[in-house]
């Protein structure tokens, strides 16, 4: 054999096959195979170190912590339903762009803003034509 010290043997204690490109464990720092260098496949005492994953609210972006052995989604629901800081209330107000055309009462979520008379708008009457634009130009598009 011409080369001797080529390769190591892999560290799980029921494998330990030669491996001429070994990998090595970031937690545990030991050689392992392309079978056994994951922390879960070598039941890696040190995984904790590397598994700090911590999910993040998407109402209020502040980290839930999560316990060993539960699941994420529903630590996060529980926070929801507990009381996130930005839950809206019952009497909170979620459609608050009123439309701007004379008669017409819907609201939206989000602003629709006309690019001549910027006026806010509903869906139906967000192009010039349908909300019979107060600017004086012409209008930017055909829509009937």
């Amino acid at each position: 054999m011409e080369f001797p010290d080529l390769g190591k043997h892999c560290s799980e204690k029921t494998c330990r096959q030669l491996d001429f490109l070994p990998l090595r464990c970031d937690a545990c720092k030991q050689d392992f195979c392309k079978d056994h260098f994951t922390c879960a496949a070598h039941n890696c005492p040190f995984a904790f170190k590397k598994d700090v994953r911590v999910p993040v609210c998407p109402l209020c972006n502040s980290p839930v912590p999560v316990k060993k052995g539960e699941t994420a989604d529903a630590v996060v629901g529980a926070h929801v339903d507990r009381g996130c800081s930005s839950r809206p209330r019952r009497n909170e107000k979620v459609f608050t762009y009123r439309c701007s055309r004379d008669g017409c009462r819907r609201r939206e979520v989000l602003p629709v803003a006309c690019g001549q008379c910027h006026g806010s708008f509903c869906i139906q009457h967000r192009h010039p034509l349908d909300h019979g634009c107060s600017r004086g130009g012409r209008a930017l598009s055909t829509a009937g």
